[in-house]
């Protein structure tokens, strides 16, 4: 599947970003291989980008953007990347299976690519996995409104650009 990147930051190396998501792609693929057989089913394309989550799934272009300075943090490893990758999947899972937006519960959507995270943690490595597997405990735990936030996009991106120029420039 192609992987497009659209590297906005001067100081992280797009070839760190490749790097990492090339990591949790092998991560995915060792320890569950059916769901990257899914991905190449149901997802077009990767895009790697600024962009104010963790990553989303665009269901219209069947792509999935994982974010860049998601990927190029060193403070954790390729696990909790491969895990979004795999829960965003999971959103193009169901877009695949024919069920209309308006149709579907947000919340238990949520949930569902809750648990392929947490099934996906539990396949690691202990010490692999246990960060994924509590993030994920930690979401099945929460509410409707809270596993399934509305999200003010406008202000999410106002706050990443206030981020990005405080990165650049050193500050605030």
């Amino acid at each position: 599947m192609p992987v497009v990147v659209d590297n906005t930051r001067p100081d992280i190396a797009t070839s760190d970003v490749l790097q990492r998501f090339d990591e949790a792609i092998q991560l995915i693929e060792r320890y569950h291989a059916w769901r990257l057989r899914h991905l190449r089913r149901d997802v077009r394309e990767f895009r790697i980008v600024r962009f104010p989550s963790r990553g989303a799934f665009v269901p219209g272009d069947r792509a999935i953007i994982t974010e860049l300075t998601f990927l190029a943090r060193r403070d954790i490893s390729a696990a909790p990347v491969a895990a979004s990758i795999l829960h965003e999947g999971m959103h193009a899972r169901v877009e695949a299976k024919g069920l209309a937006a308006a149709s579907r519960d947000s919340a238990r959507e949520e949930r569902i690519c809750r648990r392929v995270e947490l099934s996906f943690g539990q396949a690691l490595p202990e010490a692999l996995g246990a960060d994924v597997v509590e993030r994920a405990v930690w979401a099945l735990g929460l509410g409707d409104q809270e596993v399934a936030p509305t999200i003010d996009w406008a202000e999410a991106r106002r706050r990443q650009d206030a981020v990005d120029r405080s990165a650049l420039t050193g500050q605030e």
